[in-house]
């Protein structure tokens, strides 16, 4: 099995320049030119730059920036298209974290994660006074939580959004109206995920063909529905989504499905509401580091990796040298230690975030780590203001999600990663789009050891996350890079990675990216990603002490922009089909 299959803990782990720019609402957006990649950047100033899983879905927020739009509008038209090309990976039946920057360095999220309805609780995932194996709680109703993506997009739209609501969604719309190819990527996904991808009848009718095997990659797909839906909210506004028609639909497909059908109520999705949340921020070497709090994990993880290596000379080490690798996967081992540990809704458990970030606390953990040795165990610390006694719990696992980053004329950022959880979510599909499996993020079993677990599941609550949009600063106050990744509960280790390769070993943000993954959040077992120099390595890692380690095929999808000289210069992850666009 890969990376993104689900892990047991003991074997695992991106003002208007005149209001003529701006269409009126409801009019058209001018037909698209072909897609410009980014190879060499463009310069501060220019209407901003978009880097994208897929180049469709770019250059929708391409054409926002090249019409005087904010980078918030782009990413919000970058999110709508993915629903469109991506629809495996994200969606407007699923959520999002998005970290907002803007040139003096100040920085805004909102949590657009999906929550459990009403009805739900601690023994949500139990039949017969069993719990369900992972796989089999994915399918149909009981894994759906009330999306958020669409009251995300529009408090952000609220405060920053420059262009028309209505314009925000054209590209989007012409996609599935007029058709899309299916990417390689995508048939990938649609065969190695038949149970989800054609579980809906509708969904089968879209992407299968009458011998039941997905569309051969480069067929056009017109999906109908997914238009009519998009040109609805477009016109109505994002409570259209959970209000009426839409909403009464959602809810009845939940509660019919052939497969765990589940309560979920209209009121359940009318309450749903996206919340602003205070960013976690925090000194590395000279540069400010800021990511998603929780019910995310992102901003805790990848910073306690980052600052547990702080006081060792990461450059001088060397990115060809498995002393680094070695000092990366134990500061992992830690990390993940703690997130099991503490992080869940911090509306329902008390998260010790101020603790997980102190420097002193993270510098004690740090003192864990030796050069030259591997720890014998990695268990959770104690930070400073952790009070409730919640028992350390497995770790649960999204897989399909994408993450995109835009920056605009004025400097200001936006790193958004949405997902619809497994590949293409529930299965389930409302409208043309795919309902989310987020649920299945909660720990299934909800205790251990007599004790409860942080991230159980409860009514109203929002399942743990490790999504991690960062946004970094460098020391003059500048944004240096915006960066985010998908790949479950590897994304916080691919994060630190490629910020390590960019702010430690000098590299370009595409070729941090591109850098091979270590990984190691659990046990003794690290995990190095096949055919790359880790896989060389191996050897060397295990004279250090680690007693496995194991080679996996690589399932990685990171975007990024950074400010380099003057410029704005975009980087996609080699591994996925993802580019950068320039309007």
């Amino acid at each position: 099995m890969d990376f993104l299959r689900p892990l047991r803990f003991a074997a695992i782990f991106a003002a208007l320049l005149a209001n003529a720019c701006v269409p009126p609402p409801g009019a058209p957006v001018a037909p698209p030119s072909p897609p410009r990649a980014a190879t060499t950047g463009v310069a501060e100033g220019s209407p901003g730059l978009v880097s994208a899983a897929d180049p469709r879905a770019a250059e929708a927020g391409a054409q926002m920036l090249r019409l005087g739009g904010s980078a918030t509008d782009a990413a919000i038209a970058t999110m709508l298209a993915l629903t469109v090309v991506e629809p495996q990976s994200s969606g407007i039946g699923g959520g999002g974290f998005l970290l907002m920057g803007d040139a003096s360095g100040l920085v805004e999220t909102i949590d657009g994660r999906e929550t459990a309805p009403k009805a739900a609780g601690p023994q949500w995932f139990y039949a017969g006074g069993k719990p369900l194996a992972y796989g089999d709680a994915i399918p149909g109703g009981r894994s759906v939580g009330v999306p958020g993506n669409l009251r995300l997009a529009a408090l952000a739209h609220n405060k920053h959004g420059k262009l028309s609501w209505r314009t925000l969604f054209q590209p989007a719309i012409r996609l599935a109206r007029e058709g899309f190819a299916i990417s390689p990527r995508m048939r990938a996904s649609l065969a190695g995920a038949a149970r989800t991808g054609g579980y809906d009848p509708a969904a089968r009718a879209l992407f299968y063909g009458t011998d039941d095997q997905p569309l051969a990659a480069g067929t056009v797909v017109q999906n109908a529905a997914l238009a009519a839906t998009l040109e609805s909210i477009a016109a109505r506004g994002a409570d259209s989504f959970y209000t009426g028609d839409n909403a009464a639909t959602i809810a009845a497909k939940v509660g019919t499905a052939p497969t765990n059908p589940a309560p979920m109520t209209t009121a359940d999705i009318a309450a749903y509401k996206a919340v602003e949340r205070a960013p976690v921020c925090g000194q590395y070497r000279q540069y400010r580091v800021c990511g998603m709090g929780p019910p995310s994990s992102g901003a805790t993880t990848v910073y306690a990796i980052l600052k547990q290596l702080e006081r060792f000379d990461m450059k001088a080490l060397g990115l060809a040298n498995p002393a680094s690798w070695h000092l990366i996967a134990e500061a992992q081992r830690l990390a993940y230690a703690d997130r099991d540990q503490y992080l869940a809704d911090s509306d329902f458990v008390s998260v010790p975030v101020i603790g997980l970030v102190d420097p002193a606390y993270l510098a004690g953990r740090s003192q864990l780590i030796s050069e030259g040795a591997t720890m014998p165990t990695a268990l959770p610390g104690t930070p400073p203001g952790a009070k409730a006694a919640f028992a350390r719990a497995e770790p649960q696992n999204e897989q399909g999600t994408t993450h995109f980053v835009t920056v605009d004329r004025w400097g200001s950022a936006a790193s958004y990663t949405s997902t619809v959880e497994g590949p293409f979510g529930s299965g389930l599909m409302v409208g043309g789009y795919y309902l989310n499996n987020e649920l299945t993020d909660f720990n299934i079993v909800p205790d251990r050891d007599g004790k409860p677990t942080a991230n159980r599941v409860e009514a109203g609550k929002r399942p743990r996350s490790s999504m991690s949009p960062t946004l970094i600063y460098g020391p003059d106050g500048k944004l240096r890079l915006a960066i985010g990744a998908a790949g479950g509960v590897t994304i916080p280790a691919q994060v630190a990675k490629a910020i390590i390769g960019v702010l430690d070993w000098n590299l370009s943000a595409r070729d941090a990216i591109a850098l091979p993954v270590i990984f190691a959040p659990g046990g003794d077992v690290v995990f190095v990603e096949k055919g790359t120099s880790l896989e060389t390595m191996i050897p060397a890692l295990q004279k250090l002490g680690h007693a496995q380690v194991i080679a996996r095929n690589p399932s990685f999808k990171a975007n990024a922009i950074e400010h380099v000289g003057g410029q704005w210069r975009g980087a996609a992850d080699p591994r996925s089909e993802g580019a950068s666009v320039a309007p």
